[in-house]
């Protein structure tokens, strides 16, 4: 395939090709790129601030086209689409105003202020990024990034490209110089090349464990840092003394959100025996009043997955896992007719040695698995090759904090579900990759960390 192709998963129209670009257009980009970072590592810190301030306003003028996009090429219903672009602005005014002094020289130890931390930028900044959140997921990298000073080079998910078009259109509304946000639209080979090139300074990746682990490979190779963001199959906890209406609620919402389609989405619901039953009961009954249909009606909110064959697999691993004896309670199976629909599905009495526990599901379904007790449920959130985030129900905050102690995850939420907020990091341990997005650490992930020490007599 020579172009990157947008389809409308609610109903299998095509609705662009978008030609990949020759070898000559990739290094002209990356030319453009390379020359912008001259200037913008240069321009004060304020004045990138103020770019960011620029580009909130920007996006909430264009929510609603954004928002469109997003819904028709990869179905994310419309109502979480809009969310999703409010809570860019948000995070463009959160560094805005927190980034200059996240920045700022950091003192030491040594006597008489003689030796500082300064924070300098790296260089351009080549970004693989997902279809997902297809706004978020790029701009909680690239608002960071380029406030320290770097520029960004993206490379979108090819069935997405027309919102990652849409972003540099918002970024040049903002006032933002030519080339800091370079969109390239390559395949495999142009990727590699680009990371090989000595223009590109740094990697980040956001996507399958198979994806992050060849990009970190040739990063490696090259000597590049790189930041990864992989794959997740969050546990869910809940004890017999959590407060089971909420439990349910932020469940339904962790799991089905975005068709299921998030990285740190709960995955595995470890539910103590005593209280299985009535969680099961309550869950299954929330799942069912969900709303499935066309994600441009507002009141839907459940869509179509993203991709024909991601859905395709999704019904293997589902299949694969009742054969394997777990039962099914709701669902079970793509949605018959028109567009890329699958039924939200829960399945019960799911084991360690079953596929949907042992692999990440990226798509509406759940997995129930029994736990004895809170030692018990800690051992099983374990047994998983990735470590994203998870979430722990219970009346006892005190043991919670002990669990998340034990917990081999980037993020623990207690009493609450698995989301993404610039205030804090994100990031994973194990399989699910390393480095940190977000928050001050995100910020200063792709900085050179310099130290300046006058007069060392």
């Amino acid at each position: 395939m020579s172009y990157a192709l947008s389809l409308n998963p609610a109903t299998g129209e095509e609705l662009a090709r978008y030609p990949f670009q020759t070898a000559e257009q990739l290094d002209q980009a990356l030319a453009r790129t390379h020359t912008a970072y001259q200037q913008w590592r240069t321009t004060p810190v304020a004045e990138r601030a103020a770019v960011l301030v620029k580009m909130a306003a920007v996006l909430r003028s264009v929510s609603e086209p954004m928002a469109r996009m997003m819904t028709l090429e990869m179905g994310k219903p419309i109502a979480q689409a809009r969310a999703e672009v409010e809570k860019c602005a948000g995070l463009c005014e959160w560094y805005a105003e927190q980034g200059p002094t996240l920045l700022a020289p950091e003192a030491t130890q040594v006597p008489d202020n003689k030796a500082h931390i300064e924070y300098r930028p790296l260089g351009p900044i080549l970004a693989v990024m997902p279809w997902n959140f297809p706004i978020w997921q790029v701009l909680r990298g690239a608002v960071p990034i380029l406030l320290a000073g770097n520029t960004y080079v993206l490379k979108h998910a090819p069935n997405v490209m027309g919102c990652a078009l849409l972003l540099a259109d918002a970024w040049r509304d903002a006032g933002l110089i030519d080339g800091a946000f370079e969109v390239l639209n390559v395949g495999n080979d142009g990727v590699s090349s680009s990371i090989n090139d000595p223009r590109i300074a740094a990697v980040t990746v956001t996507g399958s464990v198979r994806a992050g682990a060849a990009i970190a490979s040739q990063a490696g190779a090259a000597l590049k840092k790189c930041v990864l963001e992989l794959g997740g199959s969050d546990p869910f906890i809940v004890l017999a003394d959590a407060d089971l209406d909420e439990a349910v609620k932020a469940a339904t919402i962790g799991r089905f959100q975005n068709v299921g389609q998030v990285c740190i989405a709960a995955k595995r619901f470890i539910i103590e025996d005593s209280v299985m039953a009535e969680f099961t009961r309550k869950f299954v009954a929330a799942v069912s009043a969900l709303k499935v249909g066309d994600p441009l009606v507002a009141e839907n909110y459940v869509g179509p997955m993203a991709r024909f064959d991601l859905r395709d697999e999704l019904d293997g691993q589902v299949q694969q896992t009742i054969a394997e004896g777990a039962r099914v309670l709701l669902g079970g199976g793509k949605v018959e007719g028109v567009g890329n629909y699958y039924q939200p599905t829960i399945l019960a009495d799911v084991t360690p040695d079953m596929t949907s526990f042992k692999q990440e599901l990226f798509g509406p379904v759940a997995s129930l698995i029994t736990a004895r007790d809170a030692e018990h449920a800690v051992a099983l959130a374990n047994d998983s090759e990735f470590g994203l985030a998870g979430s722990v129900w219970t009346a006892d905050v005190a043991l919670a904090r002990q669990m998340a102690a034990r917990l081999e995850t980037g993020g623990v939420f207690i009493n609450g579900y698995c989301a993404s907020d610039p205030r804090v990091a994100i990031g994973g341990v194990k399989k699910s990759g390393f480095g940190r997005e977000l928050s001050h650490f995100g910020l200063l992930e792709f900085c050179n960390a310099q130290t300046v020490w006058v007069d060392r007599r």
